[in-house]
């Protein structure tokens, strides 16, 4: 278990992110169109994983909004949350955020759960912690980041980085 804030307010994650140079793990997530997405739909590109509690929240929409002004040719950009669908592509439209993939986990916590940033306890329990996954094309974990305060932005700079 990881140990986090919420406005300074401890919380704990089910467990911990995945160890760089691992293969991240398989997933399955809901895209805006309600289809299932897996993490071999986007294999052969770099990716980063914008792990998110929600978009109708200011950190959530600025680091979505950031990571979509960088998103590329050569790597997808994927925001997953416990939103559903419908508010993430609502979210994406307003905001013309239309580089990212946004992905759910309306149907399954098991993403949350196999990533180590399902929230156990607190206001917030059952969704996930803010956090970054950087996976190479072939989804070996570059780098990650536990953000240790919800409240706060990731580390822009650094998960870009290990993109390049």
């Amino acid at each position: 278990m990881a140990k986090i804030t919420l406005q300074g307010n401890p919380i704990t994650t089910n467990g911990e992110l995945p160890k760089i140079g691992s293969t991240a793990p398989e997933f399955k997530l809901t895209d805006k169109d309600l289809h299932d997405k897996s993490l071999g739909d986007f294999a052969g590109k770099k990716k980063l994983l914008n792990i998110v509690p929600s978009l109708d929240t200011p950190v959530c929409a600025t680091s979505t909004k950031k990571f979509n002004d960088h998103a590329g040719k050569d790597a997808v950009m994927l925001v997953i949350s416990a939103d559903l669908p419908f508010a993430m592509n609502r979210f994406c439209g307003a905001e013309n955020t239309d580089k990212v993939i946004t992905l759910s986990m309306m149907r399954s916590r098991n993403f949350a759960k196999d990533y180590g940033v399902l929230i156990q306890d607190g206001p917030l329990a059952g969704i996930t912690a803010r956090a970054v996954v950087v996976l190479d094309a072939n989804n070996k974990v570059l780098y990650t980041e536990l953000v240790p305060e919800i409240a706060q932005e990731p580390n822009y700079d650094k998960a870009l980085a290990a993109l390049k």
